[in-house]
């Protein structure tokens, strides 16, 4: 085994370790039964992990950035062997066992590993298109994976996980704002600063002001507008396996809600959903799945 492999599986191995904080994915895949929970938590370990190799250090030089490039090689072919049987290390059993058991496409992996390749050399998007098809590559993908897991029987599920996912990374590029630009990252689409007549100058510089304000709010009405698309695509019978989707949605919507509310001052403070609210959010949607079984029971 070389250095490299060596040195990933490693690194592997620690995310599997269960965390003590709980993410907002957390709260949404805690109802779920237990072999759709594990496979769930394998996957957002995997694209976490995936995720941490571009963002873990800063792409400062060039033996870093070649460093992240040959990782992120690595577990393209890692994909391409899984799929064809050719599993070494007992780390990746976990993997290929609900790739197998849920029918995930390769595809899907190897687009989320391209995204986040993109990140690597991709720091700035000139228009919303651009940033669409990056939102597509690290978040519309997990939410095409995940619908695997939880089961679907319509198509337009698939465009109701395409348009969450750009939904729940739009408002996480709004919250992350100073976050982002502190690494060297601004996402809001630069056409979008020149209409509202704010500079990158002025975000690197933390500006709080009218045009800024304006800006998000041109920028959340369009978020919005993709929660609203994502709900036209799911059927009211497909509500029941995809409720942990629906909480997801409702949880990340409330961020986008309290981000408004704080009069989109997103340098002040990191905006967050109350640990209180997430599981109000979560118990409601339960709840709310039940009676609609017995209802269907019920009538049945």
């Amino acid at each position: 085994m070389d250095f490299i492999t060596q040195e990933i599986l490693a690194d592997y191995e620690k995310v599997q370790s269960p965390k003590t904080e709980k993410s907002n994915f957390s709260y949404s895949f805690s109802i779920l039964p237990k072999d759709e929970r594990n496979a769930i938590n394998s996957i957002y370990a995997f694209c976490s992990y995936i995720d941490e190799i571009v963002d873990s250090t800063p792409n400062s030089n060039q033996k870093q950035v070649q460093r992240k490039l040959e990782r992120l090689h690595w577990w393209e072919n890692e994909i391409e062997k899984l799929y064809s049987g050719q599993i070494k290390s007992p780390l990746l059993s976990p993997l290929v066992q609900l790739i197998d058991r849920f029918g995930i496409p390769k595809q899907y992996f190897l687009t989320l590993i391209d995204g986040c390749r993109r990140d690597i050399f991709r720091h700035r998007y000139e228009t919303f298109d651009d940033l669409k098809e990056y939102c597509y590559g690290m978040a519309s993908i997990v939410g095409l994976i995940s619908i695997e897991i939880f089961g679907y029987k319509y198509e337009d599920t698939k465009n109701y996980a395409i348009h969450l996912g750009y939904a729940l990374q739009l408002t996480n590029i709004l919250r992350d704002i100073k976050f982002d630009k502190n690494r060297g990252y601004i996402y809001i689409p630069q056409e979008d600063l020149r209409r509202f007549n704010y500079s990158e100058e002025d975000l690197i510089n933390e500006v709080y002001n009218e045009n800024f304000i304006e800006l998000m709010r041109f920028q959340a009405k369009r978020v919005r507008e993709h929660y609203h698309k994502a709900r036209q695509f799911l059927r009211p019978d497909e509500k029941a396996t995809i409720v942990s989707a629906e909480i997801m949605d409702s949880i990340y919507y409330r961020l986008l809600e309290k981000i408004e509310l704080n009069e989109f001052n997103v340098f002040a403070k990191k905006i967050k959903v109350a640990k209180l609210h997430k599981i109000l959010i979560a118990i409601k949607h339960w709840l709310s799945i039940r009676v609609f079984i017995n209802r269907i029971k019920k009538h049945s």
